[in-house]
């Protein structure tokens, strides 16, 4: 059989893959994709990401068509909708996080430069100074301020402007290019929204749907089920730490930490999109913050998130991602690393919505496509043994 055939079932055609195909032509693709994807990977990231972004926004568009609203005039009204709601989140947050970080950074600052009574001493030196004293009564021999003392002299001011300046440089590029691969992944998502309905036709004169759901149809629902599984995962564990923290401020567990929960709070959520890594970052500012009040209150925090992880990782994801994503964990983990590899955090942010869409691809097509049994036709082949000489005695 030299070449795929079709072959007709009582409900849908399928394709059948000969084994040589299988042998040598699908491990040749995928080492030809994994090259295309090293070489072209920004292209790639972006396309992808504008195509995650088409078929989001694709159902809205449909149905503003369905109010006898021209298609173009649709795409405009919904990206003009979703860039409104975007801005105004993102307003909202900026602003909540520029105050309650600087009534924090004044806390902090506070604690380490203030002078309380007479003693001439800071919140920082009296604590330090405690420290000294626990270490000492316990036998520890440590002049804690003293190195402390030393380390802020060796501190080089020149040094540290000169980083300060190069990481500024830097971060200036890195937002200029990050603008303008926004702007690319607009333009290309809207070319893809307008020409949808050609794509859709496409694909299904080529890929007839057969009686059940066409191909387009089964992404957008696979990457809407994501973005509703993820977004009420952030919602829940970040409601989580901010209500946790707001308990530990109110019960002076954490000084002050009630001040700043709904900050902690909405941290946790953003991070959570960070598969695997956003959890363990979402506890760093507010186990640095409360090392920097009460180092005692540090065990509260770790506390704290110890038991949001544990809840989250036996009780919120099995139930609200195993739904939306339904795939192996190995499978998650390989694709998260793959999207790290090739395009850093960006890569990871976009890999689970990108598996999501390939589940539903791989769905159709398995009902498609059957894989040639390497059992059939056989063919048996004699292997003649020779056998061992006989020995003559002498």
């Amino acid at each position: 059989m030299g070449s795929a055939t079709i072959s007709t079932m009582s409900q849908r055609p399928s394709i059948r893959i000969p084994r040589w195909i299988q042998l040598v032509g699908l491990p040749v693709l995928l080492l030809l994709a994994w090259t295309l994807a090293g070489t072209l990977g920004h292209a790639i990231f972006l396309f992808l990401t504008a195509s995650v972004i088409a078929f989001l926004l694709n159902p809205l568009v449909r149905g503003l068509q369905g109010l006898r609203i021209r298609r173009g005039f649709a795409v405009a009204v919904v990206f003009l909708s979703f860039a409104a709601a975007m801005i105004v989140v993102i307003v909202a947050l900026v602003t909540v996080v520029v105050e309650q970080t600087r009534s924090a950074a004044d806390r902090v600052d506070a604690y380490l430069t203030d002078e309380p009574g007479r003693s001439g001493d800071s919140a920082f030196d009296r604590d330090v100074a405690d420290l000294e004293s626990w270490l000492h009564d316990r036998g520890i021999d440590v002049e804690l301020r003293d190195q402390v003392d030393e380390w802020i002299a060796d501190v080089n001011v020149s040094d540290l402007t000169q980083e300060a300046i190069s990481f500024a440089g830097g971060a200036a590029f890195g937002f200029v290019q990050l603008v303008f691969s926004i702007v690319l992944i607009i333009v290309i998502a809207v070319y893809m929204l307008l020409d949808m309905p050609k794509l859709e036709r496409s694909i299904d004169r080529r890929f007839p749907p057969h009686g059940g759901d066409p191909l387009t149809l089964r992404i957008e629902r696979a990457l809407g089920s994501y973005v509703r599984g993820q977004v009420l995962l952030s919602t829940i564990i970040g409601a989580s730490a901010g209500i946790g923290m707001w308990l530990l401020g109110v019960l002076d567990l954490v000084p002050g930490a009630d001040q700043y929960a709904l900050l902690f709070g909405l941290w946790t959520a953003v991070v959570e999109v960070i598969p695997y890594i956003g959890p363990w970052l979402s506890a760093v500012p507010p186990a640095i913050y409360a090392l920097i009040v009460d180092p005692i209150s540090f065990l509260w925090v770790l506390a704290l998130f110890v038991f949001i992880y544990q809840v989250e990782g036996h009780v919120v994801v099995p139930k609200v991602m195993a739904n939306a994503l339904r795939l192996h964990p190995l499978l998650v983990i390989f694709g998260l690393l793959a999207g790290a590899e090739l395009y850093g955090i960006a890569g990871i942010l976009v890999a689970l919505p990108v598996l999501a869409a390939g589940r539903a691809i791989w769905e159709f097509f398995a009902e498609r496509v059957t894989l040639e049994p390497w059992d059939e036709g056989a063919v048996p082949v004699e292997v003649e043994v020779e056998r061992p000489k006989a020995v003559n005695a002498p």
